[in-house]
């Protein structure tokens, strides 16, 4: 399951507000707000709601791991360096 600071990264990657994010994964803002501080345990339908509209974005969600958690925005189609 992704984190609170996952998508505070993600949101920022986007340069999207809470409130476009809410609106994108059709949640409550203060649903988002208080997953994101990490101050409840929300619901897993919230948190899959969130996931799914990032990822829809472009988001990829990168596992705990040695490493650590975090996220990356994937390159879009047809885009070379």
């Amino acid at each position: 399951m992704i984190t609170p600071r996952q998508i505070r990264a993600a949101r920022a990657l986007l340069g999207w507000s809470q409130q476009q994010l809410a609106d994108k994964a059709i949640v409550s803002l203060n649903a988002l707000a208080r997953l994101e501080k990490g101050v409840v345990d929300s619901r897993l339908s919230t948190v899959q709601a969130i996931q799914k509209a990032l990822t829809k974005a472009g988001v990829d969600f990168l596992p705990a791991d040695q490493k650590g958690e975090g996220v990356r925005l994937r390159r879009p189609r047809g885009k070379t360096e």
